[in-house]
């Protein structure tokens, strides 16, 4: 499949929030086309009240009702929604967040199946997407779950410069300390170290980790995390040659403009990297999912609940998830082929040279 054909997956997110608009923005330059093949999983009946409502030029869609029909090159919208469904912007409702999970289930079934080869997600509801089958607290535990295979999911927020990535994601406050162990740092460094060379294409990446007590604890005045935890785990990742460094009293990190030293920054929790990734990255941000075999991005805001169906919602976000998917994709490609049978062909230069022939496919 060429570059320009590469099938970015669009869910469409609550349907009473600014999912749609910022879809429809992100797409309206129709160069996109050049970039990639859009396929929004959601609901045509929907995506043209929602263009009206703001204001918007049209989109010629390709409506489809599965992959099979799916168009190479065109604006695709796959309908995942039942047509009587009844859109009340800026509304949390139960029936919304049936419509967000439909949407998302069947985009991760088809990007399990490589029938499309990323997915950007549009803002959910939390609460309104609860259900028996969805019971995880974000997009983030649900595609660990559904595409791990085992494998444990890693949050990172990124812009052109900036890369924050969390130890924990939406754990409540009164459990942080709990969560916040040596294996659970360390494993995050490994990953978010991996994630910097695979997806982002930086060679010895360096990563600052930061503490979670004000002033790094103070040595355990102000709390034992650092030193019983935090300090081994980054001493542990040093000894396995990752450039990590820290732990970081947030505060002066974030205030000085250190975070600018550093390739990635390894937030303790939530809203200590977000607080700070958001009022920096301004409306260019993104969520991508790393540590997983497949490809996951959305904009780094929520539903908008308070300006849905107005026309005010900022595509930025939006259309710099699509971008960053898309650059990931290529960039796990290119890391895939540098590092494809380095091994075997070791073997071969040498033995080549020294006029032995080896059979590799026998034990010896």
């Amino acid at each position: 499949m060429a570059d320009k054909n590469i099938r970015v997956g669009i869910t469409q997110g609550d349907i009473n929030g600014v999912g749609y608009e910022v879809i429809l923005k992100a797409l309206e330059d129709n160069r996109i086309l050049e970039l990639c093949t859009p396929v929004v999983y959601g609901s045509g009946k929907i995506a043209a009240f929602y263009r009206k409502a703001s204001g918007m030029a049209p989109i010629q869609w390709h409506q489809c009702d599965s992959v099979a029909e799916l168009a190479d090159g065109d604006y695709n919208m796959i309908n995942v929604v039942p047509e009587d469904i009844k859109v009340e912007p800026g509304v949390e409702s139960k029936a919304a967040g049936e419509a967000a999970f439909v949407a998302l289930e069947r985009a991760v079934a088809d990007l399990r199946a490589g029938n499309i080869d990323v997915l950007v997600t549009a803002p959910i509801s939390k609460k309104a997407i609860q259900s028996e089958q969805f019971t995880f607290p974000g997009h983030t535990e649900y595609l660990e779950s559904s595409l791990g295979d085992g494998s444990h999911a890693l949050m990172i927020l990124c812009s052109d410069n900036l890369r924050v990535a969390l130890v924990t994601t939406h754990t409540p406050v009164a459990q942080l300390s709990a969560a916040i162990t040596k294996e659970a740092v360390l494993e995050k460094i490994m990953a978010l170290n991996l994630s910097l060379e695979k997806d982002f294409g930086i060679g010895h990446p360096r990563i600052a980790v930061l503490a979670l007590n004000p002033h790094a604890g103070e040595r355990g005045l102000l709390g034992n995390e650092e030193q019983e935890h935090i300090i081994p785990a980054i001493a542990e990742a040093q000894a396995q040659k990752i450039h990590s460094y820290g732990p970081y009293a947030a505060d002066g990190f974030w205030g000085s403009g250190a975070y600018t030293k550093f390739d990635g920054i390894l937030a303790m929790y939530h809203d200590q990297g977000l607080a700070p990734f958001k009022s920096l990255a301004m409306n260019a941000g993104v969520n991508f999912t790393a540590g997983l075999e497949y490809v996951r991005t959305s904009p780094d805001h929520g539903t908008g609940f308070d300006i849905a169906g107005q026309g005010v919602a900022d595509a930025e976000s939006m259309r710099q998830a699509i971008y960053t998917a898309i650059d990931v994709w290529r960039s796990r490609r290119g890391y895939a082929r540098a590092h494809r049978n380095p091994l075997r062909k070791q073997y071969h230069e040498k033995n080549k040279a020294d006029n032995v022939v080896l059979d590799l496919t026998k034990d010896e």
